[in-house]
């Protein structure tokens, strides 16, 4: 929901927007700039808040090594995971 309660997003744990819904009538008033900051803001937070709900709950089921908002973020470089768990790679980068 945004901060002043014109807009709600609803994302899936991908992140994904899968619903947007303006709760009152005064976005007709807005600026075309200021309702794209709005909607762009509650999404950002949709997301955001969704991320930390899965890593939360996936977060038990990775290696101590892989932290849950790296892998859900995509930073999680396996390379460097292997290196972190002692496994030699190859790595085509070099």
């Amino acid at each position: 929901m945004a901060k002043n309660r014109l807009v709600g997003a609803k994302v899936d744990a991908t992140g994904e927007l899968v619903e947007l819904k303006f709760h009152t009538q005064a976005y007709r008033d807005m600026a075309p700039t200021e309702l794209a900051a709005a909607i762009t803001d509650v999404v950002n937070r949709a997301r955001k808040q969704m991320a930390e709900r899965v890593s939360e709950a996936y977060g038990p089921f990775l290696p101590e090594v892989a932290g849950a908002n790296e892998v859900m973020s995509g930073d999680l470089d396996p390379l460097e995971l292997l290196d972190r768990l002692g496994i030699p790679s190859e790595d085509p980068r070099r």
